[in-house]
């Protein structure tokens, strides 16, 4: 061990900060995993609830989550990161981007329907604009899917596509709404949206490969 390395001590990175226990890092992950379960339960849940369910006590909760608001933003985080990587399972650069669409559709709404209390607490609480912020990775890839669509006239044109991947946005949110009030039977869910969401976002048949006619120019 050089000196440099003595000074720092085992404990410390190479820009001197310390290292994080591995026991906090593992804190962490429980304490965010119990939020996610007592979320999938209940649309209500108190930070004691979240350390016994973490098997962590209240001090410990507070160190790494120093608010309510705080703790729902970072399972907001992990909720979201979950999501991406199945929006990537989906294969949304492979295929029609129509079949592509409805692949991410179908994937997205298993992940929703998970998170359907989280994200009703998360916009109560946090408010729709900072819930959809969360939202902004997982729906540029359904941004990134609309303009293939549109290049190959697939989807329609004479709308912005900002407006295309809001219309994806709220009608996956509303559905978990409807399920969560009992008005939309979860087990019809996925059906209701692929054909709600391709239908709306479908380019005119006369402007469709094989059809008579153009689409209109791309929007932005």
């Amino acid at each position: 061990m050089d000196s440099s390395t003595s000074r720092r001590g085992a404990g410390t990175q190479p820009d001197g900060l310390p290292r994080r226990r591995a026991d906090a890092e593992r804190n962490v992950v429980a304490i965010l995993n119990a939020a996610m379960t007592c979320l999938s339960q209940q649309s209500q849940f108190s930070m004691s609830e979240v350390a016994r369910a973490a098997g962590v006590g209240r001090v410990t909760l507070y160190a790494h989550f120093p608010s309510r608001e705080a703790l729902l933003e970072a399972v907001l985080d992990h909720a979201m990161t979950q999501s991406g990587a199945v929006v990537e399972e989906s294969a949304p650069d492979e295929g029609p981007a129509d079949e592509a669409l409805r692949r991410l559709v179908r994937s997205s709404w298993q992940v929703l329907d998970r998170h359907r209390r989280l994200f009703e607490v998360a916009q109560r609480e946090l408010g729709p604009t900072r819930l959809r912020a969360h939202h902004d990775p997982a729906m540029s890839r359904v941004e990134q899917l609309l303009a293939r669509g549109q290049e190959a006239n697939v989807f329609r044109t004479d709308l912005p596509r900002t407006w295309l991947v809001t219309v994806v946005y709220t009608l996956l949110h509303g559905a978990a709404e409807d399920v969560n009030t009992g008005r939309l039977p979860s087990d019809q869910a996925a059906h209701v949206l692929d054909a709600t969401i391709l239908t709306a976002l479908a380019a005119p048949s006369e402007s469709r490969p094989g059809q008579a006619g153009t689409g209109s120019a791309d929007q932005r």
